[in-house]
């Protein structure tokens, strides 16, 4: 199986690619970086203050991390002082310590930061040989701001950092700054969710919690920002992936072919949805959480 998670992975990493130029900078001072294909198309923002910047996740690929910072400094004409990483994924936090080498401070909450070890260690069987040197050659160090909800003061600006639950990870930070919301993979506009972990309940109930912060703009992980019809599109995806699965009468093990085919479907109502392989891996983990619901 990890044979095959590996190299459905590689077919989408392989595509490389010329750089892309960062998009221009949105309103109230935040702007956006869009990895090369190689690195996933990974987005990371900026938030720009009076006495400097601060940076959301911080990239998949050590050279994106470095263009980023690049760009940001090119931009802005100051420094970034505070990079934070909203969940515990390596297109989240491999950029890390090139951060802290450039003397950027990398912070997250603790619950993410105790998932870090465990990720990190199964991303680097994934990863590591076939993207190296430009992958980390250890596991990247962060600070933690602590296990709960907070205010975080730097550059200048004051950001609200939410502490939430599982969704497409175990443990999530959600960033709320001026009207504006920093999501991470919980949200991604027309693109497959990351399922690995088939948090499907708990992944709607984090969409509630955004939805309360009334955003004016909503971040996602992937896919261009937008207004809280982000929230409402990821919210009609995950519930349309669990009602397709519970049409598929799932029990365990799983009939051969019968994943596949429950995918075709999901595609099938997904036309031109990027990331197909992100469903192809994660959807045998949705598959399983519903027929243990149907078996309770």
């Amino acid at each position: 199986m990890a044979r095959r998670l590996v190299s459905w992975v590689c077919l989408i990493a392989a595509c490389g690619g010329a750089p892309l130029a960062p998009r221009a900078r949105d309103v109230d001072g935040v702007g956006t970086f869009v990895s090369v294909p190689r690195g996933f198309h990974t987005r990371s923002y900026w938030i720009e203050g009076p006495e400097g910047v601060v940076v959301i996740d911080t990239q998949f690929m050590p050279s994106e991390a470095e263009r980023l910072l690049d760009v940001i400094e090119r931009e802005t004409g100051k420094p970034v002082v505070l990079a934070i990483v909203l969940h515990a994924n390596p297109d989240k936090f491999n950029g890390a310590e090139v951060m802290r080498r450039r003397g950027v401070r990398v912070v997250t909450s603790e619950q993410v930061r105790a998932r870090i070890p465990e990720v990190d260690a199964l991303r680097r069987r994934w990863f590591y040989e076939r993207y190296a040197p430009d992958y980390p050659s250890a596991m990247p160090e962060l600070e933690s701001f602590g296990d709960a909800s907070t205010e975080i003061d730097a550059a200048g600006l004051t950001l609200r950092a939410h502490v939430l639950g599982a969704g497409c990870s175990d443990a999530h930070v959600v960033i709320e700054w001026n009207g504006h919301v920093f999501t991470g993979d919980l949200i991604a506009h027309r693109a497959h969710a990351w399922l690995e972990l088939g948090h499907l309940e708990a992944w709607l109930e984090r969409l509630d919690e955004i939805e309360a912060m009334r955003p004016r703009w909503v971040h996602p992980g992937r896919g261009e920002s937008g207004g809280t019809e982000r929230v409402a599109a990821q919210r009609v995806y995950l519930e349309r992936v669990r009602a397709m699965t519970r049409e598929a009468s799932p029990a365990l093990p799983a009939p051969e072919g019968a994943i596949d085919a429950l995918r075709a479907r999901i595609e099938a109502e997904h036309p031109g949805y990027g990331y197909p392989v992100f469903l192809r891996v994660g959807l045998p983990a949705v598959w399983r959480t519903v027929a243990l619901e149907r078996a309770e």
